[in-house]
C-alpha cells in the first residue's frame, strides 16, 4: 500500500499510510506468505533486499522462509522504518534485519550483494521504474532472483448492494481512484514481465493469486472492519475531487465510528483484491 506520487511525499503522507499498512501486512498475512512460498529459490539466500518495505510485510515473510536469511529493508518513510524495527524487536528478530532509509528513485546507499530482491506495490511509484530495474540488476548477485509483486488495484470490501441508500458506491470510488491513479501512477497495474526483460532480466514464472478475507466474526472481523476503515478514508482523500455529493455523504457515514451506519457495525464485510508477482533471474 503505498504513497502516491512520483513527486517525494511529505511526512504527513507517510504518517497516514502506517496503520493501514500494518493493517494490510495483519490481514493479508496468509497470502503474503503464500507469494513468499512460491518464489523459485533453489538455494536458500542469504541476503535479501525488500525495496519499498513500508512497515515490513514482506520482511517477516521472507526471515520466516529464509530462517538463515539478513534482510536490507528499504524505505523512504522513516515512520515505516521505525515500525518495522519495532515489530523486528518485538518478535526477536532485530539482528537479522537492517533498515536503510532511501528514495528508490535516487541513487541508493550500499545495499550489499543479496541473492534476493522482493518489491512489493512499491516499483509503480517510481519516476522512471526501468532506471530502477536496471539498477537491481547490477544490485543482484549472479544467478540472484528478482520478485516483483504488484496489486490489481485497491483492495474491495463491501458487497455491490451496499450501503442500502447508494449501493454500488464502492465500485463508483473505484473508478474515481482510477482516475486519480491515472494521473499520478501511470505505472500502477503494470506487467512487469516485458519491463524485466528489458531490463536484462529473464522472466521464469509469475502467479497471480486472488485474496479473499472474510470480516465475519471469529474469522478477524475486528481487524477486516479497521483496515476497511482506513483503506475507505484514504479512497475519499484520494477521490474526494471527482466524487459526487450523495457518494461523499453516504461514505462520510461509512467512516463516522460514532454513527450507525458506521463500516464498523458491518457484519458483511470481506477483503477482496487480487495480486501478481513475477520471477525474474539475473543470468
Amino acid at each position: 500500500m503505498p504513497h502516491a506520487s512520483h513527486a517525494s511525499p511529505s511526512p504527513h503522507d507517510f504518517h497516514d499510510q502506517t496503520e493501514l499498512l500494518d493493517l494490510d501486512a495483519d490481514v493479508l498475512a496468509g497470502h503474503t506468505a503464500s507469494l513468499v512460498a512460491w518464489l523459485p529459490v533453489p538455494t536458500p539466500p542469504r541476503h535479501i533486499v525488500d525495496l519499498g518495505c513500508g512497515t515490513g510485510a514482506g520482511t517477516f515473510a521472507l526471515l520466516a522462509r529464509f530462517p538463515e536469511a539478513e534482510v536490507t529493508a528499504v524505505d523512504a518513510s522513516a515512520a515505516h522504518l521505525d515500525r518495522l524495527r519495532e515489530r523486528a524487536r518485538a518478535l526477536g528478530l532485530a539482528d537479522r534485519v537492517r533498515t536503510v532509509a532511501a528514495d528508490l528513485d535516487a541513487n541508493w546507499p550500499g545495499l550489499g550483494r543479496p541473492a534476493l530482491v522482493w518489491a512489493s506495490a512499491s516499483l509503480h511509484h517510481l519516476a522512471d521504474p526501468g532506471r530502477t530495474l536496471r539498477a537491481v540488476h547490477g544490485l543482484l548477485a549472479p544467478g540472484g532472483l528478482f520478485a516483483v509483486v504488484e496489486t490489481a488495484g485497491f483492495p474491495r470490501f463491501l458487497p455491490a448492494d451496499a450501503p442500502r441508500d447508494r449501493p454500488g458506491l464502492e465500485d463508483r470510488c473505484h473508478a474515481a481512484l482510477a482516475h486519480h491513479h491515472a494521473e499520478r501512477l501511470p505505472h500502477r497495474g503494470a506487467d512487469w514481465g516485458p519491463l524485466l526483460a528489458a531490463a536484462g532480466f529473464t522472466v521464469e514464472d509469475d502467479r497471480t493469486i486472488t485474496a479473499r478475507v472474510d470480516g465475519s466474526a471469529g474469522s478477524g472481523g475486528e481487524a477486516v472492519g479497521r483496515y476497511a476503515l482506513s483503506a475507505l478514508g484514504r479512497l475519499r482523500a484520494a477521490a474526494a475531487h471527482v466524487l459526487g455529493a450523495e457518494d461523499l455523504g453516504a461514505l462520510d457515514r461509512l467512516l463516522d465510528t460514532g454513527g450507525p451506519g458506521s463500516i464498523l457495525h458491518r457484519d458483511d464485510l470481506a477483503v477482496r483484491t487480487e495480486r501478481t508477482v513475477w520471477a525474474a533471474r539475473r543470468a
